[in-house]
């Protein structure tokens, strides 16, 4: 647009020196060819866009938005419009309780309250892009800060109108993912009505008060314990019946072994034993009752 507007200028100055009479008159004829030059190479410029990939251009004519957007590449256009570039690739806006690591410096985490009453604070990342074929609406609607006027209090609105619904250790532990899902389907419509593509929704992370959290690590304390007193107990119960097995296996055998010797048997083994013992150097006097256990008696 410089270019047309300076090459009209250069032409008009030509064309005026044609009338006049300073020496500078034989100069006309060159000045308005260069005026001519000048205003067609503005034209070509201006006709010709060239947009970046992963963005959408949006044309405007004397202020008014057009609707349809150009493409990535070169595009020509009426050299008279103005054509403003926006971002249409995955864009992360995380909201975080540690310094610096969310879009915003400071602690930006969103605190909210829970069914029972109990302040949680959540660390979220919202992934989103702009619908290629609402960026001209959005531009005439909302602008180009739609990150502030859209995405941030629309997540947090949303996150906090749901969390009212779980309680605190619910929302922790158990209906975490339920939870997600839930605000993922409630933000998703809104920002679809704004042209915006939610993409994902991440609960990076929830801090529970901490007294509800020493309640937590106490419970599962005794929990731990419990269970390594069963263990405990379970193994002394292995033991115990290892042990009666054992017993009862000792018993069995004695008592198999007392029925299946004989009196004869029994003999026979007295009197091998007498023989040993009559073999040996010492004296000594046995007595063998008629009945029962033979009496030995040291002669010394």
């Amino acid at each position: 647009m410089f270019l047309i507007i300076l090459g009209i200028i250069v032409f008009v100055i030509g064309a005026g020196l044609v009338r006049s009479e300073t020496p500078f008159s034989r100069f006309s004829g060159r000045i308005r060819v260069t005026g001519i030059v000048v205003i067609s190479i503005g034209v070509l410029t201006a006709s010709v866009k060239q947009v970046d990939a992963g963005y959408v251009g949006v044309k405007s004519l004397f202020g008014k938005v057009q609707n349809e957007s150009l493409a990535s590449g070169l595009n020509f256009i009426n050299p008279l419009m103005d054509v403003t570039t926006i971002d249409v690739r995955t864009l992360n806006y995380t909201m975080s309780g540690v310094h610096d690591e969310g879009t915003k410096s400071g602690d930006d985490a969103i605190k909210v309250l829970t069914s029972d009453g109990l302040e949680v604070t959540i660390d979220l990342s919202v992934l989103y892009r702009v619908n290629p074929t609402e960026a001209g609406r959005m531009l005439k609607e909302i602008g180009v800060d739609f990150e502030d006027k859209i995405v941030r209090p629309i997540t947090r609105t949303r996150i906090r109108d749901n969390s009212v619904y779980y309680e605190a250790v619910a929302l922790y532990s158990t209906k975490r993912d339920e939870f997600q899902a839930r605000i993922f389907k409630t933000i998703e419509t809104d920002f679809k009505k704004r042209g915006l593509i939610l993409e994902n929704l991440l609960v990076r992370n929830i801090t529970l008060p901490a007294s509800v959290k020493s309640t937590i690590e106490q419970k599962i304390n005794a929990e731990q314990e419990a269970q390594k007193m069963q263990f405990v107990l379970q193994k002394e119960k292995q033991e115990a019946e290892r042990k009666r097995v054992e017993a009862q296996g000792i018993a069995d055998y004695q008592r198999i072994i007392s029925m299946s010797l004989s009196d004869k048997q029994l003999q026979y083994e007295q009197i091998q034993a007498m023989k040993e013992l009559a073999k040996s150097a010492n004296s000594k006097i046995i007595v063998m009752p008629s009945k029962g256990t033979p009496i030995i008696l040291d002669s010394k």
